[in-house]
């Protein structure tokens, strides 16, 4: 093992349930499964955790110092938009303060247009309503276009009831201070508390062959779980956070290629001690390639990377060990520019290739539309303002299959109830004791830290921490201070309820997407993902297509998940459905065995088969 590289820069019908508990690898996501889901000590989590908690804090006692009204939302956006690094925790704030300024001039055109008219009101809503949910569903901007138009919405809605003297003042300030506070909090701050994009891809390396040392030392169920978890998200993060590190410009760009090829090797080597934990493994080359491992992941975790790997000497007794040994000398040497022969990638634009062919996108925005005209609606006919935090709710909940609707229904009611809990909770235990704004400050970071474990989670419990902070922070700020006012807490939670139910009720009822219309493109892209990797002479190469194939894998096994959550009367037949799942638990098993076996004579039958299941 050489030195480390010094840095050269600075109820359901039996069968049914039969295929529920089928003991294959593919995992459905019931209490059990979501509670460990909880309770994951993933690397990283926990800071990642304790940094969103300290943004929301402190966009709350920013808040408070500028009586900021409904200071929730900024908590809120703050939340939803923090970021695991310094460098992309910076872009989104420069990013969000810029987009501020294009919101306000639209507000104020809009506010000219709607300040005593309700019917124009109500069609600008509409309007605006129906234009972000197509560009989250048919757009690059999906990640903030529902936050966007939750802003612009809610501020126009808000705007309705104040004097009218003030309004367009007020519009102008506040709707710049929902965002601006969150945005500059994220600048500040995260550059300040936030690790550099490297070190989180060193901590992602050294995290995925620690890994893969506890299944070389022979491991239970729960590692296995974690480890096939690990596998599934591939390289997408950790590329993520190599492209971060060179927007820095403080990398050389050689370390950044080296660091890019161990991210990918990284998978394989996992991949690699889960075939061996599989097929077996003797003590004597489980232990030469524990020690070299755990020496490489020590120095991934200093910030650093290991360079003249030499080869473990293992018997030849256990392909996987012999496989594993044959890729260390090359994790962190990256292909030679002659060999990467990969196509040049087709740029995307702004709307995706199907946006506006495809009626998936309007039928999305109609609904979503439908959604919070009918919030609107009843909040206003009821002439109840506290439950405007239903048309909140709409912009948040909607997904676009039945299926990821139904599977997460559950996560989105349990975390509100909890937020709320919590909310009405410390309104009549806590609240009563805390005598200034340190106290205060306190419980909100607590509280948000709560959220932020579950929201830094896997992306299936996600949305319950956020539905936790949404709960919490609209129950608990008011104004722009806390409050005692146990109807507020009570009312907000009410419309937070309402607007799940109607978003809900909207997208399962009019146009239902199912899930399973996305099985066939996700088993497609698989069997082309094995076929590639079938292909792949060099390490660096099988390294890279093993990471394609866990990730097309993760997401063929996603969908099925939904599948299995909709209605029985939309599913697939449950035969097709369980060779489906068989499918995909030997294509895992394949994946892995081809970096054994690159030459595996029954490859054409497996890629077959998901062809013949993609229909």
């Amino acid at each position: 093992m050489a030195l480390p590289v010094p840095e050269t820069s600075p109820s359901p019908d039996v069968s049914d349930q039969d295929v529920i508990q089928d003991a294959s690898p593919l995992r459905t996501l019931g209490l059990a499964r979501i509670w460990r889901l909880i309770w994951d000590p993933a690397p990283g989590r926990l800071g990642y955790a304790l940094r969103m908690a300290a943004g929301c804090t402190t966009t709350v006692l920013v808040g408070e110092i500028w009586q900021v009204p409904d200071l929730g939302v900024p908590a809120l956006v703050t939340m939803a938009l923090w970021q695991k690094d310094r460098v992309t925790n910076a872009l989104v704030g420069v990013l969000v303060n810029i987009v501020v300024v294009f919101l306000l001039l639209l507000i104020y055109g809009l506010i000219k247009i709607t300040l005593d008219h309700a019917m124009e009101l109500v069609i600008v809503i509409a309007l605006l309503s129906f234009g972000f949910f197509f560009l989250g569903s048919a757009s690059k901007l999906k990640p903030v276009a529902y936050m966007f138009g939750l802003i612009i919405v809610f501020g126009l809605v808000v705007i309705d009831q104040v004097p009218v003297g003030e309004v367009i003042t007020r519009a102008i300030l506040y709707t710049d201070l929902f965002l601006a506070v969150p945005g500059a909090v994220m600048i500040v701050l995260g550059m300040l508390i936030c690790p550099s994009p490297r070190r989180v891809l060193t901590d992602d390396i050294a995290a995925r062959l620690l890994m893969a040392c506890r299944l070389l030392r022979g491991a239970d169920d729960r590692t296995r779980e974690q480890a096939t978890d690990m596998l599934r998200i591939g390289t997408t993060d950790m590329m993520k956070s190599a492209k971060m590190a060179g927007l820095e410009k403080i990398w050389a760009a050689k370390d950044l290629a080296c660091l890019k090829q161990s991210a990918s090797s990284s998978v394989a080597v996992l991949a690699l001690a889960d075939e061996a934990d599989r097929t077996g493994l003797s003590a004597e080359d489980a232990a030469c390639l524990i020690a070299n491992l755990e020496k490489m992941a020590a120095i991934f975790a200093a910030g650093d990377y290991p360079a003249d790997i030499e080869r473990p000497t293992v018997s030849t007794a256990s392909p996987a060990a012999c496989a594993m040994a044959d890729m260390l000398p090359e994790f962190t040497t990256p292909p030679a520019e002659s060999t990467k022969a990969a196509p040049p990638e087709k740029k995307s634009g702004f709307f995706a290739d199907d946006a506006f062919s495809n009626p998936e996108h309007v039928r999305f925005a109609v609904k979503g539309t439908a959604g919070v005209m009918l919030s609107y609606l009843a909040f206003m006919v009821l002439d109840w303002p506290g439950i405007h935090t239903c048309i909140i709710t709409c912009f948040i909940v909607a997904l676009p299959t039945m299926g990821e609707m139904v599977s997460k229904l559950t996560l989105r009611i349990s975390g509100a109830l909890v937020g709320g809990a919590i909310g009405i909770g410390s309104i009549i235990f806590v609240m009563p004791h805390l005598d200034g704004i340190t106290g205060f400050l306190i419980l909100i970071f607590v509280v948000s830290l709560l959220a932020a474990w579950v929201k830094t989670g896997d992306e299936r419990i996600a949305y319950a921490g956020f539905q936790i902070g949404l709960a919490f922070y609209l129950s608990d700020l008011k104004g722009f201070g806390p409050t005692s006012d146990m109807e507020t807490a009570r009312d907000r939670i009410i419309g937070i309820m309402l607007g799940n139910f109607i978003t809900y009720a909207m997208f399962t009822s009019f146009w239902p997407a199912t899930a399973r219309d996305r099985i066939g493109e996700g088993l497609r892209k698989l069997a082309e993902a094995l076929k590639l990797q079938s292909q792949a002479l060099t390490p660096q190469a099988r390294a890279e297509a093993i990471a394609s194939t866990q990730s097309a894998l993760s997401e063929s096994e996603r969908t099925l998940e939904y599948v299995m959550a909709e209605p029985i009367n939309t599913r697939v037949d449950l035969p097709r459905l369980r060779e489906t799942k068989q499918a995909l638990a030997d294509a895992g098993c394949l994946s892995e065995d081809l970096l054994v076996t690159p030459e595996r004579a029954d490859l054409t039958n497996h890629t077959a088969r998901l062809e013949r299941l993609a229909g």
